[in-house]
């Protein structure tokens, strides 16, 4: 990927979190500046990675940079409510992810159920389908909350599908994880693998379905499945993966994978009691949507961008330790109190500009060789 490229999707990242923050210098009634927290990192930026790393090519193709520009119309339009043009670039988007899916996979996901498939292709392929699936799904709740009322539940916001646009990063990085797992794929360990990509998939899906119809007894087994499959990819990864300077930083991104689990075990608990009180619980929610948005899914998206350049010079467990502390005490924190918001997004900034732009090893060799 190429400095500008890089330059780009390193500000818009930084530019989302800020915009998680911003409500508290700024707040407003009627716009949620949330949405444009979640879109520009998950819509814009991480759809875009996703398309170029699926098409594989050294220039960025036409149907990336029309992906951008057209996500970038979304995330405005969504957040401006000028919800008839949302649907129609939806449309649009639907139509671009699916044409890079199908020239990259087939028409029929039917790789889904051949043994031969590698696991790392099947979340690839996931990945891709839950991008386009979530943007279908969006709009048809634009019409239903904006227009038609077809359904009238408490949970069907747009915010709560908005925030399904990060799943599709949360699959293309366990298809990162899993590419480094190729070695034992025609193990008996192959029936593991198999067992995590189903859980997971489908483990999430039926999670959001319970969510939707407010089943907390069946959201707790569903978490607990996907809190088992979560350590399992951990253990294997672990065990089996090469070691590299990719494998800690991936490492450190199942950690923050399995926080979440427990925050939302936790969460659903929390929730069934009786004297539940949203407000007490805010601090666990964000706790939970950082640590997954800028901590797993963050790890996922350096990797893919800097997949050609590594090793890259950096001292990794001092990078490491500063994105914890980002995203699991700064950037919750940041939302109910200013000064650390700034300091969130100071140490975010760190991140990844470091994570982006630190030189490579073989630049380095060349550089001295010259």
């Amino acid at each position: 990927m190429n400095t500008k490229l890089k330059a780009l999707f390193s500000f818009l990242m930084i530019t989302a979190l800020a915009f998680g923050f911003i409500h508290i210098y700024f707040p407003a009634q009627t716009y949620s500046f949330e949405r444009l927290h979640i879109f520009l990192f998950n819509l814009c930026t991480g759809g875009s990675i996703l398309l170029y790393y699926t098409q594989g090519k050294i220039q960025v193709s036409r149907t990336v940079v029309l992906f951008f520009v057209f996500s970038l119309v979304y995330a405005f339009s969504a957040f401006f409510l000028v919800y008839p043009l949302t649907i129609l670039v939806s449309c649009v988007l639907y139509v671009l992810v699916e044409k890079v899916r199908i020239q990259r996979f087939s028409l029929v996901p039917i790789q889904f159920l051949q043994k031969k498939v590698s696991v790392a292709d099947k979340f690839h392929q996931a990945s891709l389908l839950c991008l386009s699936t979530g943007i279908v799904m969006a709009s048809l709740v634009i019409l239903n909350n904006e227009y038609f009322k077809w359904v009238s539940m408490a949970k069907l916001t747009l915010n709560t599908f908005f925030l399904g646009f990060s799943f599709p990063l949360s699959l293309i990085t366990l298809s990162l994880v899993f590419s480094m797992l190729k070695k034992i794929e025609g193990s008996g360990r192959k029936v593991i693998m198999e067992f995590c990509f189903w859980t997971i998939t489908l483990g999430v899906i039926v999670f959001f379905v319970f969510i939707l119809f407010e089943r907390f007894i069946p959201q707790i087994f569903v978490t607990t499945a996907l809190f088992v499959a979560v350590v399992t990819v951990f253990v294997l990864y672990s065990t089996h993966a090469d070691k590299m300077q990719q494998k800690l930083f991936l490492t450190s991104g199942i950690g923050f994978l399995i926080l979440t689990a427990i925050s939302g075990i936790l969460y659903i608990f929390l929730q069934m009691a009786d004297d539940y009180n949203p407000e007490r619980t805010k601090w666990l929610l964000h706790m939970h949507v950082f640590a997954s948005l800028y901590g797993w899914n963050l790890c996922g998206l350096s990797v893919i961008c800097r997949f050609d350049d590594f090793p890259i010079q950096l001292h990794s467990p001092t990078i490491i330790f500063i994105h914890w502390l980002t995203a699991i005490v700064l950037a919750p924190l940041g939302v109910f109190y200013g000064p650390f918001a700034l300091l969130a997004i100071a140490g975010y900034a760190f991140i990844t500009i470091t994570l982006f732009f630190s030189s490579n090893h073989r630049a380095s060799i060349y550089r001295k060789e010259g």
